[in-house]
């Protein structure tokens, strides 16, 4: 057991379901160490107010079945400004809170690593927690398998009422610059059509393909598009003007964010949290979990931010499937 200390956890950008799983962990297995647990309110916009305070076992009874953070979340524009990290810091030592974990994606990371740089007396360490799944350096951010099982329920159910007609649907999926959700959701519910970033694609390969289908009986088609390309609009269209279909958008949007995390998701929401705080006990002053090939490893935080995540290779390589050699 560790000499006594006092943490805190934060969550910043983007919610996730298995983030209230892993807040609940944190109260248990930081009181385990002998250490006092703060929660920060409103992420790094909270560090800055001193909405920090005292966390209990009765804040985290019952909240592992719900989505989203019971902390709350922000984007803070403040945080960019060194007098503003300076100030969280302090806010941090008047309570004498030697460790934080932080709960977040990129963008998260790279804030980490500038407060981090700023102080030799409090660590730092980050659980990659974005449905995106595009943090360099881990194969898994936390919520990710929740999204993807939210999207596969929508996709099953708008094929349902596709086939019941002659159209076809286009789905567009979150994940910013990424096509990680696009690619596994589209993969995993038999879409027709798989329009990512990554991967180039021809429109005319698609409609020689999808024309001879059509001849050949086919009725509708489920097209699932990364959001990244910004061509949800433009695809419907080329189905009325070029195929001869009607086609309905789906924007799935913010439901992919939220919902009753999976088992998966609460289980690596637990191993993250554990990791990260055993992470910090070792002496790491500024550190993200990763999780690749099935184990748990911390890693600089220099090593993860500022830097290109690239979807597997395996992935990839169904992918092109679709793309190049439709």
């Amino acid at each position: 057991m560790s000499s006594y200390k006092n943490i805190a956890i934060l969550c910043s950008g983007g919610d996730v379901s298995g983030m209230n799983a892993a807040l609940k962990r944190f109260v248990e297995y930081s009181k385990k160490q002998g250490m006092t647990p703060f929660f920060v309110k409103n992420g790094y916009e909270g560090l800055i107010d001193n909405n920090i305070q005292v966390a209990k076992y009765s804040d985290v009874a019952g909240i592992l079945s719900k989505g989203g953070t019971i902390i709350r979340t922000s984007r803070s524009k403040r945080f960019l400004e060194e007098k503003y990290r300076e100030k969280a810091l302090n806010n941090l030592r008047s309570l004498d809170i030697s460790y934080v974990v932080v709960m977040g994606g990129d963008g998260s990371f790279k804030g980490m690593q500038k407060i981090s740089e700023q102080c030799e007396d409090i660590c730092f360490c980050g659980i990659p927690s974005t449905i995106d799944n595009d943090i360099f350096g881990t194969e898994y951010c936390l919520g990710v398998d929740t999204s993807l099982n939210i999207i596969k329920s929508s996709i099953d159910s708008i094929r349902d009422t596709a086939s019941s007609f002659e159209r076809a649907f286009v789905i567009e999926t979150m994940g910013r610059n990424c096509g990680y959700l696009a690619l596994v959701s589209a993969l995993t519910s038999g879409a027709e059509m798989c329009l990512i970033p990554e991967i180039p694609y021809s429109l005319h390969k698609y409609e020689e393909n999808f024309k001879k289908q059509m001849r050949e009986g086919r009725k509708y088609f489920i097209s699932v598009v990364s959001e990244a390309l910004d061509c949800t609009n433009d695809l419907a269209l080329w189905y009325k003007e070029d195929i001869g279909m009607d086609a309905h958008i789906m924007v799935l949007g913010h439901t992919q964010r939220g919902g009753n995390p999976t088992v998966h998701d609460r289980m690596m929401a637990f191993s993250f949290v554990s990791n990260a705080i055993d992470t910090l006990l070792s002496g790491e002053k500024s550190s993200v979990i990763c999780y690749n090939n099935s184990e748990f490893k911390s890693k600089n935080v220099s090593e993860v931010s500022f830097k290109t995540f690239e979807i597997p290779e395996d992935l990839m390589l169904w992918g092109r499937e679709y793309g190049e050699y439709v």
